[in-house]
């Protein structure tokens, strides 16, 4: 594998050349269908940016809460089967906290110009 361009470089430098050099150039229903594939580049590059911070961070509050190890998807799977059980609720120290920050996080990636998420982000910065 080369280092150079990294996966975030070349997906941001196609979004930002299809929304500058090509965009322009395209009307009606194809520059919706275009508009579309940039938003999702767009998503997939701060998807890797914020990928591996978030996981990290994700897989330390489920572990600290479940007390065991395992991948972010097993933890996850772990919690949920938890909650069904009513083995944890919201009274469970740590859980809303988890999921506010879980939340968040996933705002972060997939609508960061949320109104709210971004009157959430400016109370907690």
């Amino acid at each position: 594998m080369q280092d150079e361009p990294t996966p975030i470089e070349l997906t941001k430098s196609v979004a930002d050349f299809l929304r500058n050099d090509i965009a322009p150039l395209i009307y009606g229903h194809q520059a919706f269908k275009l508009r579309v594939a940039i938003n999702i580049l767009d998503l997939v590059t701060r998807q890797l940016t914020r990928e591996e911070g978030s996981d990290a961070a994700e897989v330390e509050r489920l572990r600290a809460l479940l007390g065991m190890d395992g991948s972010v998807t097993d933890l996850n799977r772990t919690l949920a089967e938890r909650i069904a059980k009513g083995e944890v609720d919201l009274a469970t120290p740590g859980l809303a906290e988890h999921l506010w920050q879980t939340t968040m996080d996933k705002l972060a990636v997939d609508q960061p110009n949320y109104a709210s998420y971004k009157r959430e982000l400016s109370r907690s910065g």
